[in-house]
């Protein structure tokens, strides 16, 4: 029986069964749950090792199977963009629980251990949105065009009778892992893209919900010079229901090659950013050119760079598809190339065993990247490996008042820390995921309500966390809102701006939920009062509020149902003279249980007044 089942026990239940137990039955239901639990688990935990004593060569004698990959799954997708359009906004999203050990040399069971923990995803996913927006709707024009102010609004009053997070689980490795072996790198990647458990495979975290949002990641280490290749598998296809059916879609895409650190994670987007696409196309500063062959499930993509004159050329299948990019290597300023891979609906797999011979032979005079040594090799910036170690930025503030501008030029000032930006555009999700792991990171919303910054903020316990309010003075903020809405930026709507600003309330040194409090425009004092006049205005200007209409009493009520219709009752005598009936009437007769509401209408009925 599991926690929960036993927590709908009563009381009188719990007792019956620790009687049957032979234990003590006596103490709230609290302690009674304990006594339960205890039992049943201690009785699981001898059973188990009683089987184990007596078959003792099971496991040895079972014979090995294969996984096939898992099946498709049927959620609705969000609408996706064209093929060629790459957005550079996380997700959602939740907790995956640990990923199998996929078995050395199976394909089939490769992609069956990245797939592993899809169903438990999705469902805590759910739980974060919310019942509404886990029906997978399509979402209207209007909630399209509402703006980001808006939606900043709707997530603050969410956390007003929000409970308090649990505390998160370390996402942390319990095991650690070699500064110098060669990985899949979780600190430079999408916090959507999922790594294996062996760092040499990866696939898209959210694929089943978010089946086009494109997912990025870089190796742990880069090369500066020589002749260095790596080769990528393309394991498996992750295909919904939805996507198969439109035709004009592409559900899977794949893009693999070199960038610099610090560059975007959508490879192929920035100058220093070099991809070989899945459809036969070489892509770098975002321009997209005809080059070599498509290729699909099961093909194998080697990517090979000579760092001297900076030449990257790739083959397929051991095939040679030519020179792709070639460029001066002072560009690079001395930084190194890192492998990159980009994929949507699709799992992955790079060879990275330094012990392993290649899928196919390289060009001669190349080394694979997993087998130089540790000299040869540049490793990329270490994560935090606690999270004491991490920081969390709270930016509060109303929209446009230059929130998202002070993060990107904190984010320039230290390009060592390699903060994440998560923003309105991440989902609740990412934000969960990101408490998880550590690093650094961002929380550019408006968090203008003490409940929003506190549920936050408990999300990340245990990492240094920093509150930093913008309050400009209001002509320069009515300054900052011009020059957002003539420079293209979304329309914030009035209504709901006018609501944050009555909402705003300023935070406060509390020791148990920040450890720094940081007013970066004016004081406190200053922002104190202008937030007064601001709010005092808001409030004249927003709309008087509909109060609904309050129905008649009767028309709440639900009538008894076994009571006589008001002819019959004024015709009786006496108290409970109900048998006392007319010569020229019949006797009254109980009426059917349920009556229709006509009945009752047009018979008078008028509640209790008939009795005595």
């Amino acid at each position: 029986m599991k926690l929960t089942d036993m927590k709908k026990l009563k009381v009188a239940e719990l007792r019956s069964r620790l009687k049957d137990l032979g234990l003590d039955n006596k103490g709230l239901k609290a302690e009674l749950l304990g006594k339960l639990w205890s039992a049943l688990e201690a009785r699981q935990s001898q059973q188990y090792g009683d089987e184990k004593e007596d078959k003792p060569n099971l496991l040895n004698c079972r014979p090995m199977t294969p996984l096939s990959p898992e099946t498709v799954d049927t959620h609705p997708p969000s609408p996706s963009p064209p093929t060629g359009v790459l957005t550079d906004t996380a997700t959602q999203t939740e907790t995956p629980p640990g990923l199998p050990s996929p078995q050395h040399g199976s394909a089939e069971s490769v992609v069956s251990g990245c797939q592993a923990g899809e169903g438990e995803v999705e469902h805590l996913q759910g739980g974060a949105e919310g019942p509404e927006e886990d029906r997978g709707a399509l979402p209207s024009e209007e909630s399209m065009s509402r703006g980001r102010a808006f939606y900043e609004f709707k997530e603050e009053i969410r956390y007003v009778r929000a409970k308090s997070p649990q505390p998160a689980v370390d996402g942390e490795q319990t095991e650690e892992e070699s500064e110098d072996k060669v990985r899949l790198n979780p600190y430079d990647g999408h916090l959507h893209f999922k790594e294996g458990p062996d760092g040499a495979c990866g696939q898209p975290r959210f694929w089943a919900r978010f089946p086009s949002l494109w997912s990025g990641c870089r190796l742990t280490h880069g090369v500066l010079q020589g002749r260095v290749g790596f080769e990528v598998r393309l394991e498996n296809k992750l295909l919904t229901t939805q996507l198969q059916e439109q035709e004009d879609v592409d559900p899977c895409g794949l893009r693999v090659g070199w960038s610099v650190a610090h560059s975007s994670l959508l490879l192929g987007v920035d100058e220093l950013s070099f991809a070989y696409d899945a459809r036969g196309k070489k892509v770098s500063g975002g321009k997209e050119e005809e080059f070599g062959e498509p290729f699909s499930v099961g093909d194998i993509v080697g990517c090979y760079a000579v760092n001297g004159a900076v030449e990257l050329s790739f083959h397929k299948n051991g095939g040679l598809m030519g020179q792709a990019f070639s460029l001066d290597a002072s560009l690079l300023l001395a930084r190194p190339l890192f492998p990159h891979v980009l994929c949507k609906g699709c799992s992955v797999r790079f060879l990275l065993d330094p012990t392993a011979p290649p899928w196919y032979p390289g060009p001669p005079g190349f080394t694979p990247l997993a087998a130089l040594s540790a000299g040869q090799r540049e490793r990329a910036a270490l994560p935090p490996t606690s999270r004491a170690q991490g920081e969390v930025l709270l930016m509060v503030g109303l929209p446009g008042s230059g929130k998202s501008h002070w993060a990107r030029a904190h984010m320039k000032q230290h390009p060592e820390k390699q903060y994440r930006l998560l923003g309105t555009e991440e989902l609740l999700a990412s934000v969960i995921m990101a408490s998880q792991t550590p690093g650094n990171y961002i929380l550019d919303q408006s968090n203008v309500l003490f409940s929003a910054r506190r549920y936050k903020l408990q999300l990340f316990a245990g990492f240094r966390r920093r509150v930093v309010v913008v309050v400009p003075s209001a002509e320069e903020w009515k300054r900052r809102l011009s020059l957002h809405r003539t420079s293209g930026g979304e329309q914030i709507p009035e209504t709901p701006l006018l609501k944050l600003q009555v909402m705003f309330r300023l935070p406060e040194q509390q020791s148990e939920l920040q450890e720094e409090l940081q007013y970066v425009e004016l004081p406190q004092e200053q922002a104190q009062a202008l937030l007064q006049e601001l709010g005092n205005e808001a409030q004249r200007l927003l709309p008087p509020s509909l109060k609904q209409e309050k129905k008649p009493r009767f028309h709440r009520k639900r009538p008894h149902p076994r009571r006589p219709a008001a002819s019959h009752r004024l015709q009786s005598t006496g108290c409970h003279g109900w048998n006392q009936t007319r010569p020229d009437m019949q006797p009254w007769r109980q009426q059917p249980r349920y009556q229709q509401g006509s009945y009752y209408r047009d018979s008078g009925y008028s509640g209790y007044g008939g009795y005595c």
